[in-house]
């Protein structure tokens, strides 16, 4: 099953995005962690780096900042911050979709339509 996002655009423009399985998962993350980001650490994910890059193929731009960490394995390890403006539209919210572009439309759909 696919979710929707509405990705803002620079020029003030929105584009939807239909994403499933871990590219949603990680997307789903990084909107509720805010400025805070995601690691590996924190929520892991066996391939964050790769869902990070098939989310900015989309467009979506994500910051990776390196940080150290100590311990018997010290090293270090990326933390994924969501710099784009990206929101969930509401259930029941219709939208216009031609490939990945896609417009509000004003009209409601009535719940449980598909």
């Amino acid at each position: 099953m696919k979710s929707r996002f509405a990705l803002h655009v620079g020029d003030g423009s929105m584009q939807i995005l239909e994403l499933a399985g871990r590219e949603e998962w990680a997307l789903s993350h990084l909107i509720a962690a805010g400025d805070h980001g995601c690691t590996p650490i924190t929520t892991p994910g066996p391939r964050w780096s790769d869902y990070v890059f098939k989310l900015r193929r989309r467009g979506i731009n994500v910051e990776t900042i390196t940080e150290a960490h100590a311990g018997p394995y010290a090293g270090h390890h990326a933390r994924y911050v969501l710099r784009s403006r990206v929101d969930r539209p509401q259930a029941g919210t219709s939208f216009t979709i031609s490939g990945n572009q896609g417009q509000q439309n004003e009209s409601q759909s009535s719940p449980g339509a598909a």
